[in-house]
């Protein structure tokens, strides 16, 4: 879509056009609607609004209800942060004191949304025309105000009372990126910013090692899923790591205590990747009153039953036989049909050995394979 494609739909014309495709979805096919409605709009407004109406649905997901007031690409819609996790940042940013944000890099303006309605002035700076419009047109549609600028993020002044928030582009020409060397605004200029009053939302596998000096690294998951690594500027930091756990809101951070090693109780817990990647582990078993079975293993152990959004917990039922053809008959000397095989710190492909097992009988089994103090053991064990 390009700059004045886009300017059509934000017309009282294109914004009618927009109202049909909504009420008309489920009721005719995409190609119907389209071959009716270009006998009476331009083609290029008419698959932009068709466009826009796909979008909107597949955005609901990150952004619940406001999907169907905003404007989306393909590209900046998948690249978008989920509302839930951009609330919960810049609610945050919040809580220090701050009053102004310019978003380098604002894309469509999910993160300005997200920061206006936590009651932060708000700026953005877009490099691409389109979603510059489309930022500044998603607040309006809100009711939320601000500015928007068409500019490069590195050319604009800071003003002495905003926060920069950055959120470089994580892919190049051969798709998503996993490294700092290939991000967009260059990493060495990010890490300049995060020498002062600074934000950056980073992938997820950000190595420990590439976190600069006396800035803090939190690593957010929702629902389960590892979304983010942000950064967190030197006058912000308030640990070295942090885990936090959506939409509970949990969260963990570095005590560099000593981590215990023992066998498995009666409890067996598995932590929240948020946990894991952030290297939290170790605290999140003192919390718990619990051990590591394995040092390099990511599992805790307790004699406590708890319920936290932590972690899974599992009560060990018994061990089994960690070799193949022992595990096999001791299942069905159970009876087990179905078996769910979760794995973790061994070399074994859960859905393969289910195959080969070609267990027949009519009960349900859960079973862990670890390793303790290095050797392989299997579990058997049921959710808490």
């Amino acid at each position: 879509m390009d700059p004045e494609t886009f300017a059509q739909l934000m017309t009282p014309r294109g914004q009618e056009l927009l109202g049909e495709i909504a009420a008309r979805a489920g009721v005719e096919s995409d190609l119907a609607l389209g071959t009716r409605l270009r006998r009476t709009h331009p083609v290029d407004l008419v698959a932009a609004a068709v466009t826009q109406n796909h979008l909107r649905g597949k955005a609901v997901r990150k952004f619940g209800a406001d999907a169907a007031k905003m404007f989306f690409t393909h590209d900046a819609l998948e690249q978008s942060t989920r509302m839930s996790v951009a609330t919960h940042r810049a609610e945050r940013l919040a809580s220090t004191g701050a009053t102004a944000v310019v978003d380098l890099g604002c894309g469509i303006g999910g993160d300005l949304i997200a920061l206006a309605r936590a009651g932060l002035s708000v700026r953005g700076v877009e490099q691409d025309p389109v979603r510059a419009a489309i930022a500044e047109a998603n607040l309006r549609g809100l009711g939320l105000a601000g500015e928007v600028v068409c500019a490069d993020a590195r050319e604009v002044d800071i003003r002495p009372d905003e926060v920069a928030f950055i959120d470089p582009a994580r892919r190049d020409g051969r798709g998503r990126t996993f490294s700092t060397a290939d991000l967009q605004p260059p990493w060495d200029w990010v890490r300049g910013l995060l020498a002062g009053r600074a934000v950056a939302k980073v992938m997820p596998g950000l190595a420990h090692d590439a976190v600069p000096d006396g800035v803090e690294a939190e690593w957010v998951s929702d629902g389960g899923d590892l979304v983010e690594a942000c950064l967190w500027g030197v006058p912000f930091a308030t640990a070295a790591r942090r885990a936090t756990v959506l939409p509970s809101g949990a969260g963990l951070v570095a005590s560099d205590a000593p981590v215990q090693v023992g066998d498995v109780g009666t409890y067996l817990y598995e932590p929240d990747d948020a946990v894991i990647r952030s290297g939290l582990v170790g605290e999140l078993a003192a919390t718990l009153d619990g051990w590591l079975p394995d040092p390099h293993i990511a599992y805790v152990s307790s004699e406590r039953a708890v319920a936290t959004p932590l972690a899974r917990g599992f009560r060990i039922v018994e061990e089994l036989p960690f070799r193949e053809k022992a595990l096999k008959a001791a299942l069905q000397e159970r009876g087990v049909g179905t078996l769910t095989i979760k794995k973790r710190g061994v070399d074994v492909v859960p859905e393969e050995v289910v195959r080969r097992m070609k267990l027949k009988g009519s009960a349900t089994a859960l079973v862990v394979m670890t390793r303790v103090r290095g050797i392989g053991a299997a579990y058997l064990v049921e959710r808490i």
